[in-house]
């Protein structure tokens, strides 16, 4: 069985970090595994405090994972200090993972931002240059990017001079700002869009989460990179058709409805 490592904070709602990607990455066919940067106490509305391990404690657990199971495909997500982004660095050139996924968690999408500047600069010196993938939504791409995006032509512009500045494939989330919900897929000059149709679905707490767990999980089981960016589509898209309402609020769209038949499959 292919194995996968998630390296985030956690929610305790379960509806993103290390608890959706663990959901994740099981209901897409491969063996879940995490290392864990802070305790995050977060709800779909906010989060309300952030206790971070030490970076000794966060390598004591990089190798233990990594000395046992080493994981076929690593997803990174939330890490707001530069040291704890330092050592993730430090230990992923050490094992040489052959997938890694950075969700270069920096901006929401309504313009918040989440790290400060030096861990941003952290996260671009350390991480991305080692990424297969990273796949930042439209406020982290102009961040990455050192550019306004507003139109779809500005995408393409932004996706490739990240994917040239750090000499990965980057992912770029178009959300409902730009278009409906078509991502564009950039390789160096090389470009691909993948159309969606947006949900009116409000619980979708953990998406950018869910979405590049998914990816890591088939790059993971071999599928090349389009069909991985294409089934986490696939999959995502029919978790918000569900419409599953948790609770009071804006419940998590990651529930437990079982898509193995579909999507938890080897690579052919």
């Amino acid at each position: 069985m292919k194995t996968a490592l998630s390296i985030a904070g956690t929610d305790p709602t379960g509806g993103a970090g290390i608890q959706a990607d663990l959901k994740t990455m099981t209901l897409n066919g491969v063996f879940a595994m995490s290392v864990e940067t802070a305790l995050v106490a977060q709800n779909t509305t906010g989060v309300r405090g952030i206790l971070e391990v030490s970076p000794e404690f966060l390598a004591l657990q990089i190798d233990a994972v990594f000395e046992d199971i080493p994981p076929d495909a690593v997803k990174i997500g939330m890490v707001s200090s530069p040291a704890l982004i330092a050592v993730i660095g430090e230990r992923l050139r050490h094992y040489r993972p052959p997938t890694i996924v950075v969700d270069p968690v920096m901006v929401t999408a309504s313009g918040h931002r989440l790290i400060g500047e030096d861990a941003a600069e952290a996260l671009k010196r350390e991480l991305l240059p080692l990424c297969t993938l990273a796949t930042p939504n439209i406020p982290e791409a102009q961040v990455l990017a050192g550019m306004e995006i507003h139109t779809p032509q500005e995408m393409e512009t932004a996706a490739r001079r990240i994917s040239q500045a750090f000499g990965c494939a980057v992912l770029l989330k178009g959300g409902h700002s730009v278009n409906d919900a078509n991502d564009l897929l950039a390789e160096q000059e090389k470009t691909q869009w993948f159309p969606g149709k947006r949900i009116p679905n409000p619980n979708t707490h953990g998406t950018g989460c869910t979405l590049s767990s998914a990816i890591a999980a088939n790059l993971a089981k071999g599928f090349p990179l389009p069909q991985a960016i294409s089934l986490a589509k696939d999959y995502i898209s029919s978790a918000l058709a569900a419409m599953l309402d948790l609770g009071r609020g804006s419940g998590p769209m990651n529930h437990a409805f079982d898509l193995r038949g579909k999507y938890a499959k080897e690579a052919e």
